[in-house]
């Protein structure tokens, strides 16, 4: 078996764990051909009952972004909405496949994408607020474009460049391994390890120090950390991100005070924000900087009352492959498992006891935010050190200069 068809043997079996009868719905860009013929195959095989494959194109799309109106652009078929929400109701197994440069809509007017961006998140709000829920089996993975290749490796051809980058996603996928399905199923034992630990001391707050970070993130009273597989509401388990090497949970949305610096650029709306730092008081960005991409910062915080405010704090040591690979991806599902890092915008439900079954009014009076975007970047560094903080105030180390000190 190549590894090309390993690793789509273990998006079908890992990551969606598709089952007999059931639908699945596969997003992707015609880059990613190769690997969505092997998963459609594949889950096929493993006894899907209906393979949806919604395929876009990189140069369409900036065709598309670069001469429709504001206005035309913003627009969201009523139809799509409601195909996305019919496999939603079906409990589909979701998979997007992320191949696109991180670069692909540079230049475009920042408003115009703000725009969509806005548009979009309201019309699949219910959908995203389902995926926080883990409602229905989902996964992220990835697959070289050449843009994206190029931006990696710009000493290579196009060819050699996606052979390079395709070759690091299968070694963070694990498929050189012998068995990879057992390595994964190592991995999710040992992130859980870490998250009983974790939640056993239910930390009342987090204080972070490092070059360019002094700030406090305090956790809601009913928080739970979470790692690697999740459980669907039919109670079957799944893998999310695929790689993961990150535990996370949600802040308490009024809890985070001080200063952060992001410590890898962040790819959004196809363009890089770098060199930024935020200011939090009271859990909220008052004031923001950036080095490259200040204008697409300012929108991302922009979008709704929420994106200003934090959903997810996630623990990933710097100890780990995909850290050590000693590559920029470019990609926050890869370098977001490279780092430590926190998102801004809505939080996950599953985040505290009991979330996946409440509303987002109750979620809220919990301490947890809402909003329309969700956004990870990246904070850590081999100079992080990272304390949990009980009720009392005492601290324990939890991270030292990068890594697990517990």
């Amino acid at each position: 078996m190549s590894k090309l068809e390993r690793y789509a043997s273990l998006l079908v079996e890992v990551g969606l764990n598709v089952q007999e009868g059931q639908r699945v719905y596969i997003s992707a860009s015609v880059d990613a051909l190769p690997l969505v013929r092997l998963v459609t195959e594949k889950a096929y095989r493993k006894g899907a009952k209906d393979v949806k494959v919604n395929l876009k194109d990189d140069h369409l799309t900036q065709l598309h972004a670069h001469h429709k109106s504001t206005e035309e652009y913003a627009k969201v078929p009523q139809w799509t909405i409601d195909e996305r929400m019919f496999y939603s109701d079906e409990k589909a197994a979701f998979l997007s496949i992320t191949s696109s440069s991180p670069e692909l809509l540079k230049g475009v007017d920042p408003d115009k994408l703000k725009s969509m961006q806005v548009a979009y998140g309201n019309a699949f709000k219910e959908y995203s607020n389902r995926i926080q829920s883990d409602h229905h089996s989902w996964c992220v993975a990835g697959y070289p474009s050449a843009g994206w290749a190029k931006l990696v490796f710009p000493e290579k051809t196009e060819d050699e460049a996606v052979d390079a980058l395709l070759d690091l996603i299968f070694y963070t996928m694990r498929v050189d391994r012998e068995d990879p399905v057992e390595a994964w199923q190592e991995l999710d034992a040992t992130l859980h390890e870490k998250v009983d630990i974790l939640n056993e001391n239910h930390f009342h707050a987090l204080r972070y120090s490092g070059p360019g970070t002094d700030f406090t993130i305090e956790l809601p009273e009913k928080h739970l950390w979470a790692g690697a597989s999740s459980e669907n509401s039919d109670g079957m388990r799944f893998m999310a991100n695929m790689p993961t090497e990150e535990v996370f949970t949600a802040p308490k949305k009024t809890g985070v005070n001080g200063y952060v610096s992001n410590t890898l650029p962040l790819s959004y709306g196809g363009n890089i924000i770098d060199g930024f730092k935020l200011t939090f008081k009271d859990g909220k960005v008052v004031e923001y900087e950036a080095e490259q991409g200040e204008d697409v910062l300012k929108n991302l915080l922009e979008t709704d009352e929420g994106a200003k405010y934090l959903g997810e704090v996630a623990l990933v040591p710097d100890d780990s492959p995909i850290s050590n690979t000693g590559t920029l991806f470019f990609n926050t599902l890869f370098d977001e498992n490279a780092s430590c890092h926190i998102a801004l915008g809505s939080a996950y439900g599953f985040s505290i006891d009991g979330g996946k079954d409440m509303s987002r009014e109750e979620l809220a009076e919990e301490g947890l935010n809402d909003s329309i975007t969700h956004v990870d970047f990246m904070i850590g560094s081999a100079e992080l050190d990272i304390y949990g903080i009980d009720p009392e105030g005492n601290e324990t180390l939890i991270f030292k200069q990068g890594n697990w000190a517990i």
